[in-house]
């Protein structure tokens, strides 16, 4: 069985070396020399982007702005399958629906940066079959979590995780002065750790989560009820902090307690 991989960034040669384990990998890329060195890692080979090759599986690791025409043009390559791990759900899935009826379609989602794998992975199964429960297979005994979801609880979600969390990071960074370390406090050397990990990442990836999930206005608007707060408004916004903080613990630990 093989799988082309297209797109040999950093998320498509996790794909491709995670799936190694249960397929030979192809990649194609824009850039051949980024696809050759891709396919070096996993003894694979790299082909041209316009290939007119059929392969078992293509797993699409694009941006989230190219994954409708990237399942569009490549849809004729997806002998019997095809998966994609851009970060979006509604898009790809529906797009896959129109362009491989009849074929397995698996959307994916690993919810990390590939030099922090392994840990979850969202998946919507929307056509399973033999050559998808293998991929998924191959995801799980890398040690990661798969769950499975539907486009909409994910999209919807992303604007908590991704979109809002991401703007109160930067928010805190743009407004944060340069004070000396020995002023650090725990949670403001947290924070300072989170900016780092947010800004070392790549502006691109960070700007089309933002223009493709909503959130970053709701965190604006709660940070402007925090600060125009005085008196008894600001213990009772603490509160209601504190209140669905609380409500979220109790509904992680649910879910815990059901996959146990």
């Amino acid at each position: 069985m093989e799988v082309l991989v297209v797109g040999a960034g950093a998320m498509g040669r996790w794909a491709g070396e995670t799936l190694a384990a249960e397929f030979d990998v192809a990649f194609a890329d824009r850039d051949w020399a980024v696809a050759s060195a891709a396919a070096d890692v996993v003894e694979g080979r790299a082909v041209a982007l316009d290939t007119t090759e059929t392969f078992d599986v293509v797993c699409l690791a694009v941006p989230i702005s190219a994954v409708r025409d990237a399942v569009a043009a490549h849809a004729e390559r997806a002998g019997r399958a095809m998966l994609d791990v851009t970060g979006v759900m509604a898009d790809p899935v529906e797009a896959m629906r129109e362009h491989l009826p009849d074929r397995e379609r698996v959307s994916l989602h690993p919810l990390f940066a590939p030099e922090n794998a392994p840990g979850n992975v969202a998946a919507v199964v929307d056509a399973a079959g033999p050559l998808t429960d293998a991929a998924l297979d191959a995801i799980a005994d890398a040690d990661n979590h798969v769950f499975e979801t539907d486009p909409a609880e994910h999209d919807s979600a992303m604007e908590t995780v991704q979109a809002g969390a991401h703007t109160a990071v930067l928010a805190y960074a743009l407004a944060a002065e340069d004070v000396r370390e020995e002023f650090a406090t725990p949670i403001s050397s947290v924070l300072s750790d989170l900016v780092d990990t947010v800004t070392g990442g790549t502006p691109r990836v960070y700007r089309e989560i933002q223009e493709s999930f909503e959130g970053a206005d709701a965190v604006a608007e709660a940070a402007r009820r925090v600060a125009d707060a005085e008196g008894d408004a600001f213990e009772q916004l603490y509160e209601e902090a504190r209140q669905r903080q609380r409500k979220h613990a109790d509904r992680t630990e649910d879910g815990r307690g059901d996959t146990e």
